[in-house]
């Protein structure tokens, strides 16, 4: 069986079935635009405020852009109210995005204080509503990203895909562990199967993919695609190392030397984004996923964490490559 083939979502169809997660303070448009070389099929923007956006807030416009080289995208809202997600998923279509994905799955207690995210699957007569209102404001296709469960106690995976069906989305992407287990432990497969089987609407697997077994066992509950986040962070080519495997190859990507230079092509897009010193600040962030697994990773780590230009960064990683 052939797993990795276009993804077809409502207008929209993608090249592949592999998709990044959208991530806050990750997946911004140089992280977007690399997983794209890196082989993924869609990617998704780290989740936007529609409240912030109605009130002009300036970040979160910032945060809509959509860079020509990053194509195809999806941008994720998030928020608590008809109105301002229709405008947001509005916003969204003008800036050029492929897609819009409603977000109710998110655990993080400011996000859900405010009415948004995984406390949506507890009413799902206003997540009916909101997924309608976006579908309604925009020409695009919109998506639902939310979890299988709320808590150990009850599968909600199943009965939210019908929701999104019948309010409209073109998919539904189910993280499959509870939101009471965050990123943690194992994904629960019966309860994706369950869903794909409730609806004729593409269901996206998400939670937990590393490499291609995972995303396999995704694909023959029934999932049309993997979504990939923390995964990503660190390689994001591993949308191409996945369908290598399932091609039967050696990932590509899995040395130190192929990782180093990936990730000076990051920090390159990051300085040329968002200009020398904020990109290179970015960069860091995330230098213990990159940095490692190979003699002397540590000290090129602490070297690599004081620098502030472009040309010391890569006259560090040029010595570096040459001795590994």
């Amino acid at each position: 069986m052939k797993w990795i083939h276009p993804l077809k979502i409502g207008s929209f169809t993608a090249a592949n079935n592999l998709l990044l997660a959208p991530m806050a303070g990750i997946t911004d448009s140089p992280f977007r635009v690399l997983c794209l070389k890196g082989g993924a099929g869609i990617v998704c923007a780290e989740m936007v405020s529609a409240h912030a956006l109605h009130y002009g807030n300036e970040k979160s416009g910032r945060m809509l852009r959509v860079n020509p080289k990053e194509h195809p995208v999806s941008m994720q809202i998030f928020g608590s109210d008809e109105a301002t997600i229709a405008e947001a998923a509005k916003n969204a279509e003008a800036q050029g995005a492929d897609l819009v994905d409603l977000n109710a799955g998110c655990p993080v207690k400011k996000i859900n204080k405010a009415g948004a995210g995984c406390v949506l699957m507890k009413d799902e007569a206003k997540l009916g509503r909101l997924i309608e209102a976006a579908v309604k404001s925009v020409k695009i296709p919109v998506t639902l990203k939310t979890r299988v469960a709320l808590t150990h106690r009850e599968w909600l995976g199943a009965r939210l895909a019908k929701l999104a069906q019948s309010a409209g989305a073109a998919a539904v992407t189910l993280h499959a562990r509870a939101a009471v287990d965050v990123h943690s432990g194992p994904p629960n497969i019966p309860a994706l199967a369950e869903a794909c089987a409730a609806v004729t609407i593409p269901v996206i697997g998400n939670g937990g993919v590393q490499d291609a077994s995972l995303a396999k066992q995704f694909l023959q509950a029934g999932c049309a695609g993997v979504m990939i986040g923390r995964g990503a962070i660190g390689n994001p080519f591993i949308f191409r190392d996945i369908i290598e495997e399932f091609d039967g190859k050696t990932p590509s990507s899995h040395t130190a030397k192929n990782r180093l230079a990936i990730y000076l092509d990051l920090i390159r897009e990051n300085v040329a984004y968002y200009g020398e010193r904020i990109g290179v600040n970015r960069s860091r962030k995330t230098a213990g996923y990159w940095i490692k697994d190979f003699p002397n990773a540590a000290e090129v780590r602490g070297a690599f964490v004081r620098l502030d230009t472009l040309a010391e960064i890569e006259a560090l990683f040029s010595a570096t490559l040459a001795r590994l």
